[in-house]
């Protein structure tokens, strides 16, 4: 494997040079002059560079747009056309040609064996790259069938009689043998550039075609030129370059060989770097969680990126502000407030994580100023409106009052033993002297008790967004009715209705958006 070359820098800076590359994957956002760096890359490799892409072999291009580089399959066609003129084939498409080629590598390496049989003389049978191509892909599609027959390649399906031409054959199935047989053609100790490697390809068996075909080549390197982060993340023998901007007039990039990142998950390290914001980490998934369909709204200059677990988010927060260094993005996050204490609450807020001045996302949904801009945008009554919703959620907290201080004594007790557990003791019989003090050193009975007295100040004072703070009740949304007195038939319509709001831009959403920002805490120019 040779070294590789990388571009011209930008800064004007010396070039690195990629030793015994084995994978190389450029990733980029669009318009940082990606596919050119590759371009540039090709250029610099000379006769060993061989660039296939699925994409441009499946579709007719004209000659013009069709890059012939030495050793190329067009060049292979070409050449086999200008050595045989009395049969010129005119396929159009990068495909066919590789068909063709392949067709008539196995017919010349046929009609070799004959000669040698019919001189007398012993030689195994040849094993063609048709036939390599044909048991991989019957591998990767086990229920389709290759047939040669007449100088073409017809296939069927198991189980079917009728036989058909490659014009029948899905996007996926056709990108997955010219991948194989392309591959088998490139020179040897290529450079195989291989632009989006994903397209066409099931993800399901996306990292495993690729990890089989770069076995089938261990003389070569692979460059990947991708925007599959789930790709590019599955690379395991890989050096990453991440491209930021181009400058034409001196054909120079601003670029970065990526370090390893230990820490932080690959996938969404790529994902991320492909941005040119910054960047918020949130707890849910991006599919059904309030907070990946609200934060986004919320924070429109922000690259928003659902992680799961609070945990996670904390980590991956202090993981990516480790790199920043090199990524250059700032990085912030959100978790749910999860009756932390007020330390826990300023402790993460430094560490640039904001909590909300609500137990729960639901709860943002009930902030005065949420419910006073969905009623205006309802052109119902915001002031009756608001007052409905805060006397239903104030009656139902002061019936819960003793149930919320339990769990918010359980979650403290819970996270107080987990401190005290988690000390060294000599022995087992000091670890049991522990357990009996810790009672004690805790006071749950205490805990509970002032937190009653606290909640029941709350209810009698009247103090709304304290009880926002407090309040874990997930049906607090459909009980309030606070979807109904703005005009909607259930809770998820009200929730739509925010996003809809937020969506359509206007006095009540930078209302909401306002509302939001503040419960978050979030400094003025943060966001």
């Amino acid at each position: 494997m040779m070294d590789i070359q990388l571009p011209p820098r930008i800064d004007g800076g010396e070039p690195p040079v990629l030793k015994g590359a084995r994978q190389i994957t450029i990733i980029g956002a669009n318009g940082s002059g990606k596919s050119r760096f590759c371009s540039q890359l090709v250029k610099s490799c000379g006769d060993k560079a061989y660039r296939i892409s699925a994409l441009r072999a499946l579709f007719p291009m004209d000659d013009e747009r069709q890059a012939k580089l030495p050793g190329s399959i067009a060049d292979l066609f070409d050449r086999i056309n200008a050595s045989t003129p009395q049969v010129t084939n005119t396929a159009s498409t990068e495909f066919d040609k590789l068909t063709y080629v392949m067709l008539t590598d196995e017919f010349r390496d046929l009609m070799n064996y004959k000669a040698h049989l019919l001189m007398g003389e012993e030689m195994p049978f040849p094993k063609t790259k048709l036939d390599t191509t044909v048991r991989m892909w019957q591998e990767v599609f086990p229920k389709n069938k290759v047939l040669r027959e007449n100088g073409k390649l017809l296939f069927t399906t198991e189980g079917q009689s009728d036989k058909y031409s490659s014009l029948r054959l899905s996007d996926g199935e056709k990108a997955v043998l010219y991948y194989i047989g392309a591959v088998l053609y490139a020179m040897p100790d290529a450079v195989i550039v291989v632009d989006d490697p994903e397209t066409f390809i099931h993800r399901s068996i996306m990292q495993t075609l690729w990890n089989v075909i770069e076995e089938m080549r261990p003389d070569c390197s692979f460059i990947y030129n991708t925007h599959n982060v789930e790709f590019a993340s599955s690379r395991v023998d890989n050096q990453c370059v991440w491209v930021k901007n181009f400058d034409p007039e001196h054909v120079a990039w601003d670029y970065e060989v990526m370090p390893s990142s230990q820490t932080l998950d690959d996938a969404i390290y790529f994902e991320l770097l492909g941005s040119r914001k910054p960047v918020l980490f949130i707890e849910g998934d991006e599919t059904h969680s309030i907070d990946s369909k609200l934060y986004p709204l919320i924070f429109p200059d922000y690259t928003v990126k659902p992680l799961g677990s609070c945990n996670r988010v904390i980590e991956t927060v202090r993981s990516f502000g480790n790199l920043r260094t090199f990524h250059q993005l700032d990085s912030y996050g959100i978790v749910d407030r999860d009756r932390r204490s007020e330390e826990e609450v300023e402790y993460l807020r430094k560490k640039n994580i904001f909590v909300p001045d609500v137990a729960e996302i639901e709860n943002m949904l009930l902030i005065e100023g949420v419910v006073r801009s969905m009623a205006r945008w309802r052109k119902r009554n915001a002031d009756e409106v608001f007052g409905k919703v805060r006397r239903s959620v104030m009656n139902q907290f002061s019936r819960e009052i003793k149930s919320q201080a339990l769990m918010h004594t359980r979650h403290r007790v819970k996270h107080d033993v987990e401190l005290r557990i988690d000390m060294k003791f000599r022995n087992i019989g000091a670890l049991e002297d522990h357990m009996v003090d810790l009672v004690n050193e805790i006071n749950p009975r205490g805990y509970y008790e002032d937190l009653c007295r606290l909640f029941h100040r709350y209810a009698v004072d009247g103090d709304y967004r304290a009880v926002l703070r407090v309040f874990n009740q997930k049906t607090m949304l459909s009980e309030c009715n606070v979807a109904g007195l703005c005009g909607y038939a259930r809770k998820e319509d009200y929730v739509k209705g925010v996003l809809t709001v937020l969506k359509a831009g206007g006095k009540e959403a930078r209302e909401i958006r306002d509302a939001i920002k503040a419960c978050l805490a979030v400094p003025d120019g943060d966001a």
